[in-house]
């Protein structure tokens, strides 16, 4: 399934009770930054093709982590690059686009973008591992 932009946005904007776009727009960017930096291969290419093509480049861009963030850097690393932000807003804003993300990459792409991560993402996701 592909999202388009509006829907994409609307969704994110919805989740994370933003009560302006331009919120919801900035989180999505940061965190699908921050995200694509941290999968590799056949999964982030295929993550890419199911989203808005704005938000798809920006998953693309080149730039990799040195190292793999746990779930709580994660955060840290999102409120880093939102102005006025604290780790529990950016807990917030990853949740919300997050699960968007989930939504439409399906269960299955979920799966395996969970394999490139650190355990505790499922969390971040909204879509909790048995344990």
């Amino acid at each position: 399934m592909h999202m388009h932009w509006d829907a994409f946005v609307s969704a994110v904007q919805e989740r994370g009770e933003y009560p302006a776009q331009e919120e919801a727009e900035r989180s999505s960017r940061v965190v699908l930054g921050l995200l694509g930096a941290h999968l590799v291969g056949e999964v982030r290419a295929e993550l890419a093709t199911r989203l808005p093509e704005t938000l798809a480049l920006v998953l693309l861009n080149p730039l990799q982590a040195h190292e793999p963030l746990s779930p709580e850097r994660f955060v840290r690393a999102t409120a880093a690059w939102i102005e006025g932000a604290t780790e529990k807003t950016a807990t917030w804003d990853v949740s919300a686009v997050l699960s968007v993300v989930a939504d439409v990459a399906g269960e299955e792409l979920v799966r395996r973008l969970l394999l490139q991560l650190p355990p505790g993402y499922d969390l971040l996701f909204g879509r909790p591992q048995p344990t």
